[in-house]
């Protein structure tokens, strides 16, 4: 994808300087030194990150709060920033650089901004098997899935979504800036970039052929239908138990855990 991306900037008689790298750390690096130089902030029309949500994730660390859009390039296995912007994959997002970006909310954890799904329980136990394992497409997180059930068992939760306190067990937890993770799983469907509020997303306890039975509905958003989903809206929102939380699908780390939403936080485009 990368050299389809430089023959196409070519073709567009677009000027630019290269990053590549083959670790995030490496990414990281690469970006923080070209921020340092401040050549971000000389006639730069953009960033372009041409990857998965991981390195739009690297990305966002960089460019959040700042004047500098990023235009994201699918090449990842589940493009789910991409999918939240509405943006088309591949190539053809190149054509939005001849249109005005925006800015739209970003979600913060721990000092780290999120685009996407910010999420804990049944979901980070299988994105931590899912790490472990050498398979590198979406086939791992399907196998994970199925050999985390059997062993899985809900926690009790203590939240704060603004002033508001419950407890509550759960199976999973989301807490969403965008609308999907997993490469198209609607798991907050009405969260809006633009209302500077988190959608939280609650799966109390069923059994797990229920379970079983409900999941599939996550791709088109049908589950908050569900009487043991509840879903709730803040700007800032709490988690404290004994579990560990991911973002972007990058690991967080271990609860208590504090997100909020920082309105218009990142420039880039939307469909």
């Amino acid at each position: 994808m990368g050299k389809l991306v430089r023959d196409s900037l070519h073709a567009r008689n677009r000027t630019f300087e290269e990053i590549h790298s083959s670790s995030a750390e490496g990414a990281r690096s690469a970006l923080s030194k070209l921020i340092d130089r401040n050549i971000l902030n000389e006639g730069v029309d953009a960033v372009i990150a041409v990857g998965g949500d991981g390195m739009m994730n690297i990305a966002m660390q960089a460019l959040a709060e700042t004047r500098i859009p990023l235009l994201p390039i699918s090449a990842g296995i589940g493009n789910d920033f991409v999918r939240t912007l509405g943006i088309p994959f591949g190539i053809p997002a190149l054509d939005l650089l001849d249109k005005a970006p925006i800015r739209v909310d970003l979600g913060k954890v721990n000092e780290r901004y999120f685009g996407n799904i910010l999420s804990t329980g049944f979901d980070s136990l299988v994105n931590e098997r899912a790490n472990r394992m050498k398979i590198q497409n979406r086939v791992k997180y399907n196998l994970a899935m199925i050999l985390e059930l059997p062993l899985f068992r809900p926690k009790k939760y203590r939240f704060m979504v603004d002033q508001e306190t419950f407890e509550n067990e759960a199976m999973l937890i989301a807490i969403g800036n965008g609308r999907s993770y997993g490469g198209g799983m609607l798991v907050t469907p009405e969260a809006d970039l633009h209302d500077n509020l988190l959608d939280l997303m609650v799966l109390a306890p069923v059994s797990k052929p229920e379970f079983l039975r409900v999941f599939p509905k996550v791709y088109r958003g049908a589950h908050i239908s569900h009487p043991k989903v509840k879903i709730m809206r803040g700007s800032k929102i709490e988690v404290l138990s004994d579990a560990v939380a991911y973002a972007d699908g990058e690991r967080v780390g271990n609860l208590p855990i504090t997100a909020q939403s920082v309105a218009n936080a990142l420039f880039t485009w939307t469909a």
